[in-house]
């Protein structure tokens, strides 16, 4: 991870030379690890990370060979690929800097060097690494993890409505979210939201399904490895938490991470640390955990499959995505919002919504939510014929039945209606069922008072 202040190692036997490299260096604005010997310099890499490496290439052992500092960098190289390495030959020997570039090393300054010079080629060291670091977190990004913005999302039920307000007032913290919610309600919608209202969005938002990751890969996939961390490991590789450094990252189905990875999660939690696997280099990070499920996450405390200090530092605020047939006002919208998607999808701007269709999925409880309507009009948009969709091209099951705006009755079958036209009649039949009722009739259609006198003053109705 790169760090504001540049910080860089140092190996060179001469104790005159590592202090002016330092006095130097420190002038520029760089922070400085100073050692004397090959070994000194592979301990402290494993204990820090550095954003260049610069190198003598001769010790202990001769005056000219170089090989104590081939070795060193070979060994830095191993341990870190991606570690620019500047070799420092004092007795101009040109061939044997050659042989270091050609083993790895980026670049080579002789003894004594130009302080211009010298910073020029650390400076070009350090961007070259860290465009990169950045290419290769963009692509791990694009290939894994980088997730689409909310598409047409729709929320003017009072249950919906109440969810929204809480979350604006969350987002712009760091704490950590919560979002409880049945099967295909939305989650993976609300924590991009989170996201995007946050002072975070413009950094990187990661998901993760916690149910599909083997426990047996858990710590690589969240933490990364290091090459030859284990057999199949032949390349660094950045963990999920350093993927969403600086951004948000979300947990999906929380739930399903195995107990015995439980503490693993939580340190990194608590301490904001962790070592790559493979690694005992301890690497920060800064990352908003965003977590959902479905599952009763009290009721997996109590019988011991998830601890409850995780729980504790998952909820700190909790949102409670309500089912699609709590949110009665919705249905209609969000039909249509699908109808228009999937339609140009294929090429099926003919289709519209015939009453039969509207007043089934009123009636309808969903089951499966939102992601079940979803599906059911891409599957109508696909089979139907020329002309409107009827209740028959939905293939509801028509066994589920709501209690909600499906209690209204029957909308009209009077040729093709609009969605504006739809809520207007269920406006104006709820009205006629309370006897002019305002209260009880917003409750009828999952509305608060304000919300049914904004559709009363929209559609006219007295």
């Amino acid at each position: 991870m790169a760090m504001n202040r540049p910080n860089i190692l140092i190996a060179d036997d001469q104790r005159d030379v590592r202090e002016a490299l330092r006095l130097l260096l420190k002038s520029e604005g760089w922070g400085c690890t100073a050692v004397e010997s090959p070994a000194q310099a592979l301990a402290a890499a494993r204990e820090r990370q550095f954003d260049v490496a610069l190198i003598d290439l001769n010790y202990t052992r001769d005056t000219t060979s170089g090989a104590e500092g081939m070795e060193l960098l070979a060994e830095l190289k191993a341990f870190d690929a991606d570690l620019p390495v500047v070799v420092m030959t004092a007795w101009g020997s040109i061939q044997v800097a050659v042989e270091a570039m050609r083993h790895g090393a980026g670049d080579f300054i002789e003894k004594p060097w130009d302080n211009a010079r010298l910073m020029s080629v650390l400076g070009n060291q350090h961007a070259l690494a860290r465009a990169r670091r950045r290419g290769q977190r963009l692509q791990a990004e694009n290939r894994l993890l980088r997730g689409p913005a909310a598409e047409g999302f729709i929320a003017e039920s009072a249950s919906m409505r109440s969810l929204l307000e809480r979350l604006a007032r969350v987002a712009p913290s760091d704490a950590n979210v919560l979002i409880l919610g049945e099967n295909g309600t939305g989650k993976g919608v609300i924590a991009r939201l989170l996201h995007d209202a946050s002072k975070r969005a413009e950094a990187s938002f990661v998901k993760v399904n916690m149910g599909g990751i083997p426990e047996t890969v858990f710590e690589a996939e969240m933490f990364g490895h290091v090459r030859g961390a284990f057999t199949d490991a032949k390349t660094d590789r950045i963990g999920r938490f350093e993927l969403a450094d600086g951004g948000s990252l979300f947990l999906d189905e929380i739930a399903n991470i195995p107990l015995a990875q439980q503490p693993k999660l939580l340190r990194v939690l608590e301490d904001g640390e962790l070592e790559r696997v493979g690694s005992s280099r301890t690497l920060k990070v800064d990352v908003r955990l965003i977590s959902a499920t479905n599952a009763d996450l009290a009721a997996e405390v109590a019988g011991g499959t998830f601890r409850k200090d995780l729980l504790f530092r998952l909820n700190t605020v909790e949102l409670h995505l309500p089912p699609l047939r709590e949110r009665g006002e919705d249905i209609p919208l969000l039909a249509q919002s699908f109808l228009q998607r999937f339609a140009q999808r294929y090429q099926r701007d003919d289709l519209r919504f015939a009453p039969s269709a509207l007043n089934a999925m009123s009636a309808y409880a969903w089951p499966g939510n939102v992601r079940e309507l979803a599906h059911s009009i891409e599957r109508a948009v696909l089979m139907a014929a020329a002309g409107a969709l009827d209740a028959s091209a939905l293939n509801l099951n028509a066994d589920s039945v709501a209690v909600g705006a499906g209690a209204m009755g029957a909308v009209p079958a009077v040729g093709q209606v609009t969605v504006e036209e739809a809520e207007k009649r269920m406006v104006r039949q709820a009205l006629e069922k309370t006897g002019g009722n305002i209260q009880r009739a917003a409750t009828l259609l999952g509305l608060s008072r304000p919300a049914l006198y904004r559709r009363m003053e929209k559609y006219g109705i007295e």
